[in-house]
């Protein structure tokens, strides 16, 4: 007897976390199988052939394909509500294979000015030296994106939330005006999660991640992804990164395919809990700022609501004294780790000043907002009671 088969569009989340994708070997395995093998046979030379010249889509090379890394990209392309994605070997790949395989010398591109300290590199030095022109404006200011794209603008990118001062752009209407330049829309959503955003639904055109975050979560390994149409993977992202090569292991692959089980749970839990740690650091002496989408004091704060079903893991605060006074905090932590990492079961913080946007310099710093008593904080999945009086400890030491 033959099983049901249902739609998996039709799924609700958690089931398209758990089954989505799942390609099921002759063998009849519970866990999704891992192919480690860098290379295919074929039973033919004419096989060879009509897998090259595209007649075939079997595999042919790792870095072309494999089985694992495909049910990975399925996955996460049907909680997306996307139609194809694309799995690379890291987050900054993935930053970088999106724009790169879209942009010649003489393109335009316009992006928000509060970045990762990486994507701030591509954008304002590695982008450049190709000959590709680049603007920054202030993400929040509709009136500076109207500005500065125009017809000749080829590509926008932005990240929203933002690393680490979490600014907010309002998607829908960014990707309005670029659709009306022409321009394709990138747009990185490794902080909001496809669990709490899906930009797509706004416009955007390609979403960019770093799996090595959240949908690992247990800080394991590293892996990136891009979301698009099936048009550009086929047109623009497949010519670009199978001869570039920045293929993600089949291992890697696994893991986070196996960290998508349960990204849903976590990324809720933990996001009902960084609320909670901000609402409890607003209140605290010594804390001058606190940075969180969904507390009603964030400047973006309706905007969040609207566009993020929960306000994310992340929550960034300032504390009076600069470098000093966050070193000190940083160095009085009983339970949170010092790491520059985010997304973990575990919760972890790190001073961006002196770390994760060191290299861009203390003007490009300021132009962001990141102060030197600014302090970026991952909310775990441990007691938030533990959590918050740890830092109530921390604070008063």
């Amino acid at each position: 007897m033959k099983k049901y088969k249902s739609d998996p569009s039709t799924w609700g989340d958690a089931t398209k976390l758990v089954r989505g994708g799942l390609d099921r070997s002759k063998h009849g395995e519970t866990s999704e199988a891992l192919y480690l093998n860098s290379g295919f046979v074929y039973d033919e030379p004419e096989t060879a052939e009509k897998r090259f010249s595209g007649q075939d889509d079997g595999y042919v090379y790792g870095r072309y394909g494999n089985p694992t890394v495909t049910m990975f990209e399925e996955r996460l392309a049907l909680l997306e509500g996307a139609e194809a994605c694309y799995a690379l070997a890291s987050g900054m790949a993935s930053v970088f294979g999106a724009l790169a395989c879209q942009l010649k010398a003489g393109d335009h591109l316009v992006s928000s000015k509060a970045l990762f300290g990486s994507c701030y590199q591509i954008v304002t030095s590695i982008l450049p030296r190709f000959g590709i022109k680049t603007t920054l404006v202030d993400g929040a200011d509709l009136t500076a994106w109207k500005e500065a794209i125009t017809p000749e603008t080829k590509c926008v990118f932005l990240e929203t939330p933002s690393n680490p001062t979490l600014d907010v752009i309002d998607l829908e209407a960014v990707c309005g005006i670029a659709k009306a330049a022409g321009a394709n829309v990138v747009v990185d959503n490794i902080f909001a999660t496809p669990i709490l955003q899906r930009p797509l639904a706004y416009g955007a055109d390609v979403i960019v991640y770093s799996g090595t975050k959240h949908m690992d979560g247990q800080g394991r390994v590293l892996g990136g992804a891009i979301l698009s149409t099936k048009k550009f993977k086929d047109e623009q992202l497949k010519p670009f990164l199978r001869h570039t090569g920045p293929s993600i292991s089949p291992f890697n692959a696994w893991v986070l395919l196996k960290g998508l089980e349960t990204l849903k749970l976590r990324v809720e839990a933990q996001s009902r809990a960084a609320h909670q740690v901000a609402d409890a650091l607003s209140g605290l002496t010594g804390v001058s700022r606190v940075l969180y989408p969904h507390l009603d004091s964030h400047p973006q704060a309706a905007l969040s609501k609207k566009q993020m079903r929960l306000g994310g893991t992340m929550v960034t605060f300032e504390v009076a004294g600069g470098k000093a006074k966050a070193f000190d905090l940083l160095r009085h932590l009983g339970i949170i780790d010092i790491s520059n990492n985010l997304g973990d079961a575990k919760s972890l913080m790190t001073h961006p000043a002196s770390t994760t946007h060191r290299n861009i310099g203390p003007e490009a710093r300021a132009m962001m907002g990141i102060t030197d008593g600014m302090l970026r904080l991952s909310v775990g999945l441990e007691d938030v009671d533990d959590l918050i009086g740890d830092l109530k400890q921390a604070i008063a030491a």
